[in-house]
């Protein structure tokens, strides 16, 4: 699977009992993003996307705010003058799954 691959595809509501990915399936997750840095404790992946200025600040914050309700896969945002990190996790499984690379991916490929 590509990042492609993971930006075509959609998020699936969580409903309970959702196991998070291990180190092993994290890892080869991991490989198929760029630019995406993997929490020490192995439960956030997060992107720092760098601007001149903070009006595109903001506008990266909207546009990933669109896409977790888009998802219904809800990002945690940071941003200000000249920069805009976001950061997904599964808080319900209490780490990785599958919807937090397809929504890095898909964030990927709309900035792209």
């Amino acid at each position: 699977m590509t990042n492609r691959d993971l930006a075509d595809k959609t998020c699936e509501p969580c409903q309970g009992n959702v196991a998070p990915y291990g180190p092993d399936e994290t890892a080869a997750m991991m490989s198929r993003l760029e630019g995406w840095v993997l929490s020490e404790d192995g439960t956030t992946i997060s992107r720092r996307f760098a601007f001149k200025g903070f009006l595109k600040a903001v506008e990266m914050a909207n546009l990933a705010a669109w896409l977790g309700n888009k998802q219904g896969h809800h990002p945690d945002i940071t941003f200000g003058w000249g920069y805009c990190e976001v950061k997904f996790t599964t808080h319900e499984a209490g780490g990785l799954t599958e919807n937090d690379f397809i929504c890095a991916a898909r964030l990927d490929a709309l900035v792209a």
